[in-house]
């Protein structure tokens, strides 16, 4: 039979932080796919996807 977990437990799983802490500012990084758009070498459009960790101090460069 399975534990029961109380509301107070749920809520506290819930609240929690996940993630790793930038190392300068102290915050919580994000996960966030980034995708750009770059010509290929037959003149059509190509995408790029990486997985990117965003905190208060990149955010500026990833988002402008």
């Amino acid at each position: 039979m399975a534990k029961q977990q109380t509301f107070a437990e749920k809520v506290a799983k819930v609240t929690a932080q996940h993630g790793k802490k930038c190392p300068k500012c102290g915050a919580i990084k994000q996960p966030l796919l980034y995708i750009s758009s770059e010509p290929s070498k037959h003149g059509s459009i190509r995408f790029s996807h990486r997985r990117i960790q965003v905190c208060k101090c990149n955010e500026k460069e990833v988002y402008a």
